[in-house]
């Protein structure tokens, strides 16, 4: 029974403490509608009385004026407008090239026996930077020498003449034939007779008759040689022999030079940029041994733009500078205008070339040069650049006339620096235009000129 009256005890509890919590929640929000009602009421009366003291309050600030007064004028300066001409800017990219490369082949074919330089070496003209193996120059070379030497011995000979003891030789020969056909004669006017008498057969005389014979011819061969011998060689004979020993001299010369190639040298100062054999390779006349760059001169070909072809010429000035040097920089004159263009740009190349090229500055790298283009037209006015104010895209310029300012577009022809070369049809020579006090001016503004030059 105890546990039973427990519940409606803990429901009276709960029904108590949600009347006393309405009862408190209608109390806080009499409290804020009471606190809202009175700063309401406060605004109201602060803006009311505001506003009575407007009213009834004379105001005693200046009322504003209600006409405009004209601005007074600008103060400025101005200076006579000049004519002239002047030189353009134009940006020109290009490459470096050697001015001079070479590739070093050999003139004959042989061996490849020592290299004596590497890729990046200095070389000087004339030295030797590879060697081909001489041993078959070499026996060339003494074939020819000994050939040389006979062909002059024998050419010694004729031009000395014969010698005593050699016409001695030639008469005691003749003397000999002519005992050796008169033994002849007489031996066949024996067997002659004895053949008539039928002693001896006719073939013994056939024999005896040929033998007389053969004695008779070596007796005028050898009266031949002795005249020969007793008049010396002719003038033919000494000219034949002298184009033999010519011809023997160019033999023992092409051998030489022959020795001579078998050492290739440099032609020119410069830098071995690579190198194509080693020691043992074969080669062959006109194969690549190595090449050689310029280091004395190099070639700078600049790409122009295509609406200066034909307004380029040589002489005219540039100034190089490439980022690979940035603390070079060196104004010369183009030394020639290539007649074609670029394959793959399709732009007309100028050559500017370097006698004496700074430390660093190698074949293939970029440069940047500046040309000083001449401006051709005549109706062009030389301006400080101060005398110029930027608006947007324009350049405008003010003239004045009558102490008011006259507002001008212009063309900026070419940029000189701290001058510009300027255009406009409008403008006349002697004419004052703002050089100082031209910001902020306004078309038709007035102006009070304060100084003038």
């Amino acid at each position: 029974m105890k546990s039973a009256e427990k519940p409606p005890q803990q429901t009276s509890e709960l029904e108590i403490n949600s009347e006393d919590s309405a009862i408190e929640k209608r109390q806080d929000n009499g409290k804020n509608k009471s606190k809202f009602s009175g700063w309401l009421l406060a605004i109201l009366l602060l803006g009311g009385g505001t506003a009575l003291w407007q009213i009834f309050v004379p105001s005693s600030a200046p009322k504003a004026q209600t006409s405009t007064q004209a601005p007074p004028p600008r103060p400025v300066e101005t200076i006579a407008l000049t004519t002239g001409t002047g030189n353009r800017q134009i940006r020109l990219l290009g490459q470096v090239e050697a001015g001079e490369r070479a590739t070093l082949s050999p003139q004959i074919d042989g061996t490849v026996q020592r290299v004596l330089v590497r890729e990046g070496d200095r070389v000087t003209p004339g030295m030797t930077v590879a060697i081909l193996d001489d041993a078959d120059p070499r026996l060339a070379l003494a074939e020819a020498r000994a050939r040389l030497a006979q062909e002059r011995s024998n050419l010694a000979r004729l031009q000395v003449g014969t010698r005593p003891e050699i016409i001695a030789q030639r008469r005691a020969e003749l003397n000999t034939a002519i005992a050796r056909e008169l033994e002849a004669q007489d031996n066949l006017a024996r067997i002659s007779g004895l053949t008539e008498e039928g002693a001896l057969s006719r073939r013994a005389l056939v024999e005896a008759r040929a033998t007389a014979d053969a004695a008779t011819s070596e007796k005028f061969r050898v009266q031949a040689l002795l005249a020969e011998a007793q008049a010396g060689p002719t003038r033919e004979e000494i000219e034949a022999q002298q184009g033999l020993v010519a011809a023997a001299q160019a033999a023992v010369e092409q051998a030489e030079l022959g020795m001579q190639r078998t050492e290739i040298k440099a032609a020119f100062s410069g830098i071995v940029q690579s190198r194509d054999v080693d020691p043992g390779d074969y080669v062959e006349v006109s194969d690549p041994i190595l090449t050689l760059v310029s280091d004395r001169s190099l070639d700078i070909f600049l790409e122009i733009p295509e609406s200066l072809s034909g307004q380029v010429a040589p002489g005219m000035r540039v100034t190089l500078n490439t980022r690979a040097l940035p603390n070079w920089q060196q104004e010369t004159e183009i030394t020639a205008v290539v007649p074609t263009a670029n394959t793959s740009s399709r732009r007309q190349l100028v050559r500017v070339s370097l006698d004496n090229p700074p430390q660093g500055l190698l074949p293939g790298m970029a440069i940047q040069a500046s040309l000083a283009m001449p401006v051709e037209n005549a109706d062009t006015f030389i301006v400080p650049r101060d005398a110029l104010t930027r608006r947007g895209n324009e350049w405008l310029l003010f003239a004045v006339n009558d102490n008011q300012a006259q507002q001008l577009e212009v063309e900026m022809v070419a940029d000189l620096g701290s001058e510009v070369v300027i255009d406009n049809p409008e403008l006349e020579e002697g004419q004052n235009i703002v050089v100082r006090g031209g910001d902020g001016l306004r078309d038709s503004a007035a102006v009070k000129v304060v100084s003038h030059k």
